[in-house]
């Protein structure tokens, strides 16, 4: 027992840590040589002013009452620059958003392993390749940059991470206090002549990180008031910042200004999917080299925004967010950032037509270099005999496109050298994909024949020690020494052509893993012969039917990962048990109860998940039913028949209550102080922490009576539960507990129904009295219904509650009784705690189930696994790096 454990461990690890390297790994390279326009650039500075979380909707649509909400910025757009939609990908989160505008690539989806929080490997940046670099702003942003820096020229100014209250009064102030130091740094410069002197460098990047509109829209939604006054604060705050700048370096019409966003906001307060109110955001740009605003009769974009601007006649120019960082080096004269994938925009650019070409062909030539880069990593790795490369741009290919481009340039036909460096980065960025993607399937299937393998040995360990469908063999010796040596003589085939390749270590293991676990799968041929025997004596209907309803249970299981309203057709279908099995005869009252709780519990999947505003009302209204169930449950412990050791048990139930009481006041008092701008109350965070250590120690002081203990972990876990609700989620604990409850008594029933054994009393059955193994019984077909039945209600647990597997649909607003300020891993680890509290639940019944019904943790377990690792291997192949956040973490989260 211990080897199958310690083999099962290693395996699932082994099909954990695959997908890092079968589908997040990283594509970034290195290797590349810089590349820089060979003309000299129009600007000799670039500001850059990223209002994080700045939907492009808000800042670009008039009030009620016409007048624009960003004035300044309006006036620029209409009289002196550029303007247009800046398309984020996702995740759209404030990271991988400025990543993508200042180092010019999308997310490096193996961040997952680091919670997004930042880049696993270095990378190059326009701050990196610029003279030198200011920067003022949030402690989460600003580092990520100077630390991929080489040298010392990216300098940081940040503010304590505490400023980052969801609670506070205001927090537009983290706008102020960057306006307000950068006025400071200009005006000490004039003082300190080694500042005064490299301000006036060229290749200068002044970059301002507004973080206020992103707190407020988190704090507020973006339809507050609070969130569009700071929109008029930014529009004041760059006013000024941008005459300061004017004022300082003469206007000598060197500088160059860009103001965009990382990422927008839904109307609920969160970001990181790919609607369209998180994916799209403005961008304006205005200053040397960069193109005036251009009138237009007419424009054609599938969305009706121009009109609702009031924008028709002015040029709307739409990039990608990563064509952003060409930009800003082509405008100052750096080279483009090593890993950017960005296209440069040159609508935007105001110079020559030969400037715009030998920019475009410089960007063409380093991303091309990434591709040769990739190309070369590869072939190294690949015998040249199996290796295919990317036909479209052998180095045919490539010398043949520098030729017509340079030659193109030399005849003045600069339109055609721009539609041909197009056409070369397109091919380019497909080549960086398919070398990237050129092992994942190979790796796919070696990770698939081990997971099959693995479910199958262990379907077998089932039958074989846990059934009476086999006889014991006696091993063959002879036999089992001559496939010993097959399989290994396998695996060494497969090491030895993994060698020659020069392979990284982990493929050994993918590719490898398959052969011992087959090696046991074929060791247990005379089980399959038996098991083969037996089902053939089965009626043949019964064993498909049996065969496709298991199947069909398991394809409910997977769908509901993705719809919800899956969950609500499992439980109406359980609601009908009792009838299916003439259950409703022999017990009429739990058959009602299970029937009426599985109708209640079905509607919590078709609740609302995001965009819901908060309702304590019920919340308290859920504490208050804790309360009166737990007087009703009190009132009838004392009139039972167990005979306590004294009624000191019953005090804990009393602490218990007491704890939900204050829950549900702490709850009530801490939203209504934040509703009137007073911040999170120190006392409430108190309880609130107190109370999440504490209600564990209670739990173990109470009876272990099967119902008196369950009973108290519904209390204890209550009381910390409501704590971390702001709506409807408050309530399901308790329509889940009551299923649980009937549950069990169910079980019972239905052991008696099959006549597998008399049926026990459950009210006296005690948790400390030494469970007898040799009353353990062998499966029956019944208990794959019963395992079943605890992965469906784990994932009733799980989604039940309006959790989605992804953190995007949390709402700040669920952990403000115990923090306000932005803390993403205790945030996290809060709702983590949240989301695994009704697992609990849901866990001590299955318990109390597998115990009462007289069956071993182990044989239940093992086909709990079975259904588990069949629902993993459909998610493996639904992994996807591509797509929104929403997408990747739903499917990586599955998995």
């Amino acid at each position: 027992i211990p080897v199958f454990i310690l083999a099962g461990l290693l395996v699932h690890c082994v099909f954990l840590v695959s997908i890092f390297d079968i589908y997040f790994s990283s594509p970034l390279v290195h290797g590349m040589t810089p590349q820089q326009t060979p003309l000299p650039p129009p600007a000799k500075r670039l500001v850059l002013f990223v209002a994080d979380g700045l939907r492009a909707d808000s800042l670009y649509e008039l009030d009620s009452n016409g007048t624009p909400r960003a004035p300044y910025l309006r006036g620029i757009l209409e009289n002196n620059g550029s303007w247009g939609i800046s398309h984020t990908r996702v995740p759209t989160e404030s990271r991988p958003g400025h990543v993508a505008l200042i180092a010019g690539f999308y997310e490096d989806v193996s961040a997952v392993a680091k919670g997004w929080k930042e880049n696993p490997v270095e990378f190059d940046s326009v701050f990196n390749e610029s003279k030198y670099t200011w920067s003022w702003g949030s402690p989460d942003i600003l580092p990520m940059f100077a630390k991929g820096a080489t040298g010392d020229h990216v300098y940081t100014f940040c503010y304590a991470a505490e400023s980052e209250d969801f609670g506070a009064e205001d927090a537009a102030k983290l706008d102020i206090w960057v306006f307000d130091h950068v006025k400071r740094f200009f005006n000490s410069s004039r003082s300190n002549q080694t500042l005064f002197s490299a301000l006036n460098e060229e290749k200068v990047v002044l970059f301002l990180h507004l973080l206020g509109i992103d707190t407020n829209g988190h704090a507020h939604r973006p339809n507050s008031r609070e969130y569009q006054e700071n929109i008029k604060q930014v529009d004041e705050g760059v006013k000024e910042i941008v005459s300061l700048i004017d004022n300082f370096y003469g206007n000598d019409g060197k500088t160059a200004f860009i103001l965009t966003s990382d990422h927008g906001m839904t109307d609920w307060g969160s970001h990181g999917a790919g609607h369209p109110s998180e994916t799209l955001t403005p961008l304006i740009v205005w200053g040397a080299g960069v193109n005036y605003p251009q009138k237009v009769t007419s424009q054609f974009f599938e969305d009706n925004f121009l009109k609702e601007w009031k924008l028709e006649n002015l040029k709307r120019l739409d990039v990608n967010q990563a064509d952003i960082a060409p930009l800003m080096a082509s405008l100052i004269g750096v080279p483009f950032p090593l890993n950017s994938v960005g296209t440069l925009p040159l609508e935007y650019l105001n110079s020559s037509a030969l400037f715009k070409a030998e920019s475009m062909f410089t960007n063409a030539v380093q991303i091309l270099e990434q591709f040769k880069v990739k190309m070369n990593q590869k072939k190294e790795t690949t015998l040249s005999l199996l290796f295919t490369p990317f036909k479209p741009l052998s180095a045919s290919e490539q010398i043949n496109f520098f030729k017509k481009i340079r030659l193109y340039i030399q005849q003045q036909k600069y339109d055609e050298a721009v539609s041909m460096c197009k056409t070369l980065i397109n091919l380019a960025l497909e080549g960086l994909s398919y070398y990237h993607t050129y092992d994942r399937l190979f790796l796919g299937l070696s990770i698939a024949a081990s997971f099959v393998g693995w479910t199958t040995y262990v379907i077998l360990v089932i039958i074989k020690s846990h059934t009476n469908l086999t006889r014991t063999v006696p091993a063959n010796k002879k036999k089992s020494a001559v496939l010993f040596y097959g399989f290994a003589a396998v695996g060494m085939m497969i090491a030895f052509f993994l060698l020659i390749q020069t392979c990284p270590w982990t493929y050994y293991i993918y590719c490898l893993l398959p052969v011992p676990v087959w090696y046991a799968v074929v060791k247990e041929i005379p089980v399959i012969q038996d098991l083969a025997t037996n089902v053939l004596s089965l009626h043949i209907g019964q064993s498909i039917g049996f065969l496709l309803v298991c199947l069909l249970g398991v394809e409910i299981l997977v769908f509901s990962f993705f719809y919800r309203s899956a969950l609500t057709v499992g439980l109406l279908v359980f609601a009908g048990w009792p009838v299916i099995t003439q259950l409703w005869i022999q017990a009429k009252t739990k058959a009602m109860i299970w029937t009426l709780l599985c109708v209640l519990l079905a509607i919590f999947p078709l609740m609302p998940v995001v965009g819901r505003e908060p309702n304590i009302p019920l919340v308290i209204a859920a504490g208050l039913l804790t309360l009166l169930i737990s007087f009703f449950l009190l009132a009838s412990l004392r009139k039972s028949e167990n005979k306590y050791r004294d009624n000191e048990d019953l005090k804990v139930y009393f602490y218990q209550m007491f704890c939900v009481a204050l829950s549900t006041y702490v709850v009530s008092s801490t939203h209504n102080s934040l509703k009137i701008k007073q911040g999170l109350p120190v006392m409430n965070q108190i309880i609130s922490w107190v109370m999440l250590v504490s209600s564990p120690v209670l739990l173990l002081l109470s009876p272990t009576f099967l119902f008196e203990r369950l009973f108290s972990i519904l209390l204890s876990l209550m009381s910390t539960y409501l704590l971390l609700s702001t709506g409807y989620e408050a309530l399901f604990p308790l329509a889940l507990f009551g299923l649980m409850f009937v549950w069990i008594n169910m079980e019972q029933e239905a052991l008696q129904h099959y006549g597998l054994s008399l049926k026990p009393k459950l009210a006296v059955f005690n948790f400390t009295c030494a469970v007898d193994i040799t009353q353990f019984r062998q499966l029956h077909l019944d208990d794959v219904r019963r395992s079943f039945f605890f992965v469906f209600f784990i994932v009733t647990a799980f989604f039940g509650t309006g959790n989605i597997a992804s953190i995007n649909s949390f709402d700040p607003a669920s952990v403000y009784c115990f923090l306000t300020v932005f803390s993403p891993f205790m945030m996290g680890g809060l709702l983590l705690l949240k989301v695994a509290i009704p697992f609990v639940l849901v866990s001590c019944a299955f318990e109390a189930v597998q115990v009462t019904t007289q069956l071993s943790s182990k044989s239940l377990f093992l086909i709990v696994l079975v259904i588990s690792d069949i629902m993993a291997l459909h998610f493996f192949f639904l992994v996807k790096d591509y797509g929104s956040w929403l997408d990747i973490g739903t499917r990586y989260s599955t998995f």
